[in-house]
């Protein structure tokens, strides 16, 4: 099992993190030019999308780490 982890297929990866720092700039950017726009709706609703998907990768990843954890232990 420690050869999983050493290659890195049951660890998380760094490209996960700066997905996450990419759509957090993207949406920022966004958001802005839609609030000076006046659209302050659709601002919102970006935001929302934007906050349901990285929460979507993050869940898929806890799912990943429950799963390792369970096979580690046996269960």
């Amino acid at each position: 099992m420690m050869y999983a982890l050493e290659k890195g297929r049951g660890s998380m990866n760094v490209d996960l993190i700066f997905k996450i720092a990419a759509i957090g700039i993207l949406v920022t950017v966004l958001n802005q030019v839609l609030v000076r726009a006046g659209r302050d709706e659709q601002a919102t609703m970006v935001t929302l999308t934007a906050l349901v998907v990285v929460l979507m990768m993050v869940v898929q990843e806890i799912a990943k780490l429950f799963t390792l954890v369970k096979n580690l232990f046996g269960l």
